[in-house]
């Protein structure tokens, strides 16, 4: 089959499927993406695009983001028209609806059929926005939420299909959208994701540490607020205190994936680390940015007790991936996260604005890990049950892309 991906941050949520695709052989691959520094892969074309046009700074608000998206688009649709004209014609087309590279697609390839990536839908209440008292949000905030959603609103009519990866981001669209679409995880690769009793990391500091030692873990891709940096900050110092022995390993980066961005110098680390103080020993305090994808698996496997914090939002790849390697984990009590976490039986749930019921649930995970040794297990089987790539995601990701091509075109499994 010939398969043209979308997405601005190649591979983003297509990665398991586009090396499984690679790796069966006798496709043709043609990952179109701005991200001109992802290595080349073997069994797959990249082309870069570059938006047609940016927004001027200044730009009105309200009419910014469909501007950018508009520019995105238009840049893409040259680029798939030059695919077109040098004999690339797609099987079908699979690509990210959210930042406007699908936008034009009709206007390039009118009879192609299309699967489209639905991430979030923007939403006054229910998300992140309005969720934290701490950070604000102004009048204009209904607006540019609605004029965000217009992307996606434009896109369900571009769609054959489209996919949300939890039932949490399907019913954060309109029931208008609910016909179109269909309810499936990325997938994740429970056989690469295992727990590993002899696991071990290197850290400058300290040396060697491995299941042994008394250890907690947060991941995010970037410190902020939407992934709950500042409240497991603010229970870091109550921790500690009552574990002598317990060290914190946190990754994350110090830029802003989601929210507004700190206004202090140095940013949200910095703001939280001054806020904490002296009241936290920071010899056992570890910030080791954004680590490779092997390093985070070892941190993970060592964790006796893993944090997981967000606000309503997209559920992070690295909460499941942790399930899957058995982590005993304590999140925050939020609908997201209740589709994939249930309380007493896969892992440990807490209100995500308090800091102390956080500290109290983590200490009694350090201070008794046996009272809690049924829960990693029990995660792993629903993730493997629930989330798994080749059996559970991978099938039905395949039927619903052989249901829009004809059948000599169709995929085997």
């Amino acid at each position: 089959m010939k398969i043209l991906f979308v997405h601005q941050n190649m591979p983003g949520q297509y990665r398991e499927l586009l090396d499984w695709l690679r790796t069966q052989g006798g496709h043709e691959l043609v990952f179109l993406t701005q991200r001109r520094s992802y290595p080349e892969v073997a069994g797959v074309r990249k082309v870069v695009y570059a938006p047609h046009h940016r927004p001027a700074k200044g730009t009105y608000g309200l009419s910014k983001v469909w501007e950018e998206a508009t520019g995105a688009g238009y840049g893409a649709a040259l680029a798939i028209a030059k695919l077109r004209d040098e004999g690339f014609v797609p099987d079908i087309v699979l690509g990210h609806t959210g930042w406007g590279e699908m936008l034009f697609l009709r206007q390039v390839l009118p009879d192609v059929p299309v699967l489209g990536f639905f991430e979030y839908y923007y939403r006054e209440f229910g998300g992140p926005v309005n969720f934290d008292p701490e950070e604000p949000v102004t009048a204009a905030a209904p607006f540019l939420l609605e004029a965000r959603n217009s992307v996606p609103n434009h896109n369900i009519h571009v769609v054959d299909r489209g996919l949300a990866p939890t039932r949490w981001q399907k019913d954060c669209f309109p029931e208008a959208f609910h016909d179109k679409l269909y309810v499936c995880h990325d997938g994740i690769r429970t056989d690469h994701l295992r727990p590993d009793p002899k696991a071990a990391l290197e850290l400058t500091r300290i040396g060697r540490i491995t299941r042994d030692d008394e250890i907690v873990t947060y991941v995010a891709r970037n410190m902020e607020r939407t992934r709950g940096f500042h409240i497991f900050m603010r229970a870091l110092p109550e921790i500690l205190a009552a574990r002598p022995d317990a060290r914190a390993l946190i990754v994350g980066g110090s830029g802003t994936s989601y929210g507004k961005a700190s206004d202090a110098e140095g940013g949200f680390r910095a703001e939280m680390e001054r806020e904490v103080g002296d009241r936290l020993d920071w010899d056992r305090v570890h910030f080791l940015g954004q680590v490779p994808y092997p390093d985070f698996k070892r941190i993970v496997q060592i964790s006796r007790c893993h944090v997981y914090l967000t606000m309503p939002f997209v559920l992070s790849w690295s909460l499941l991936e942790s399930m899957a390697m058995e982590a005993t984990i304590v999140a925050s009590d939020v609908a997201p996260v209740r589709e994939a976490v249930t309380h007493g039986e896969t892992g440990l749930l807490v209100d995500f604005f308090r800091p102390d019921l956080l500290a109290r649930q983590v200490i009694e995970v350090l201070s008794d890990p046996a009272a809690f040794a049924h829960l990693g297990p029990a995660a792993r089987d629903h993730v493997v049950r629930t989330y798994d790539f080749l059996d559970v995601c991978l099938p039905e990701h395949i039927a619903q892309i052989n249901a829009l091509v004809s059948a000599d075109r169709r995929i085997a499994l």
